[in-house]
C-alpha cells in the first residue's frame, strides 16, 4: 500500500522533504521510522493525516505520515 511520508527540518538530510513508498498493509508509524532509519528520540511530532499520530496505529492506503525533530532556539 501507498504510504506518503513528509519529513521535517533535520530529518530530511539525506532523507528529502517528501516521499512515497510502498509498505505492506499493517505497517505503522513506527515501522515507517524504523524503516527510513531514524532514531525514535529524534522524532518529537508524529502526525498521521495532520492529526496526532501513535507509533503503533495501523496506517491505510494513502494515508500521510509528518515526522518531526525536536526543535531547538529561541
Amino acid at each position: 500500500m501507498q504510504i506518503k511520508v513528509r519529513l521535517f527540518a533535520t530529518l530530511r538530510e539525506g532523507r528529502g522533504k517528501e516521499l512515497s513508498k510502498d509498505y505492506p498493509e499493517g505497517i505503522s508509524p513506527g515501522g515507517v521510522i524504523q524503516d527510513l532509519e531514524i532514531p525514535e528520540e529524534e522524532v518529537a511530532i508524529l502526525l498521521v493525516n495532520g492529526r496526532d499520530g501513535r507509533l503503533d496505529q495501523v496506517l491505510e492506503e494513502g494515508d500521510t505520515v509528518s515526522i518531526f525533530p525536536p526543535v531547538g532556539g529561541g
